[in-house]
């Protein structure tokens, strides 16, 4: 999951109908391809989903779901000579969400409501 803030702002997705947990909010992001690294996937992930490059800096937590996903939140700046184009395939929106405005939202996904109940209690280094 590529975490991606402006200011005290989140960048979030909301995520289009035809992929799995439809209309869900989350951290922009994706599966591993084989081959590829942590890093190499949300490069191509950003790309895919939003039209925009990044470089992620580090990553910030780790966790598998209770199904067995195992999930990595990465901090990601975002190149910002290009505009955020969603690619309606995988994102039905864009939206820049301050912590307050995510936990109070109804239609995040319970992996992210975790990631921010860890950076609350101090368990991530998030500047």
């Amino acid at each position: 999951m590529a975490v991606i803030r402006r200011g005290r702002q989140f960048l979030i997705i909301r995520r289009a109908a035809e992929v799995a947990a439809p209309g869900m909010l989350c951290f922009p992001g994706g599966g591993i391809e084989p081959g590829e690294t942590e890093e190499k996937a949300l490069v191509r992930e950003l790309l895919e989903e939003l039209g925009v490059g990044g470089r992620p800096r580090r990553r910030l937590w780790r966790r598998m779901t209770p199904w067995g996903v195992d999930l990595a939140w990465w901090l990601v700046e975002l190149d910002s000579n290009r505009p955020i184009v969603p690619n309606p395939a995988e994102v039905a929106e864009c939206l820049w969400l301050t912590e307050t405005e995510l936990e109070q939202r109804e239609d995040l996904l319970e992996s992210n409501r975790r990631f921010l109940a860890a950076w609350r209690n101090g368990e991530i280094d998030l500047p």
